[in-house]
């Protein structure tokens, strides 16, 4: 495992008192399906951890496999006057995470958001810490341990 998937785990284990199951996918996971097929779950099931930057300050999504962000409905919630998604050095340095690989939980974000669709599994698979490795976390940790705000802003 590379570091920065041990550095996700030791973060995971700090936040919410457990290691959670990590897999790899050396073929990556390019998209939400991809991760899916790798795991032979449920595209609603995935989580993609998505940086978006709301007058400029940023704010992580989680948002469920087959939704896309409604930036729009995101600027409503957000009270901002311009929303856009974050570029990948930005993804990096806010998250401390690279894009593809930012995970559900050991993130450097203090506003989070969560699709309200996630919250019907009890276990959702996330990015852990590289493009080619996800994590299986309790979707109701996201709400009561970090504080995720369940948002309708999904399309």
């Amino acid at each position: 495992m590379d570091e920065p998937t041990a550095r996700f785990r030791r973060r995971a284990r700090e936040t919410l008192g457990t290691t959670p199951e990590v897999r790899e996918l050396p073929a990556g996971t390019h998209s939400a399906a991809d991760a899916a097929a790798a795991l032979d779950c449920s595209i609603e099931a995935i989580v993609k951890s998505i940086v978006f930057l709301g007058d400029g300050e940023p704010v992580l999504v989680y948002t469920a496999g087959h939704h896309e962000v409604a930036e729009s409905a995101l600027a409503e919630v957000l009270d901002a006057e311009v929303v856009e998604l974050a570029d990948p050095e930005t993804v990096e340095e806010v998250s401390g995470w690279p894009i593809g690989g930012v995970p559900p939980v050991g993130h450097e974000i203090d506003r989070t958001l969560i699709d309200p669709a996630l919250q019907q599994f009890e276990t959702i698979w996330g990015g852990a810490g590289t493009p080619e490795t996800v994590a299986a976390v309790d979707p109701a940790d996201l709400v009561t341990v970090l504080g995720a705000d369940p948002a309708d802003i999904f399309e």
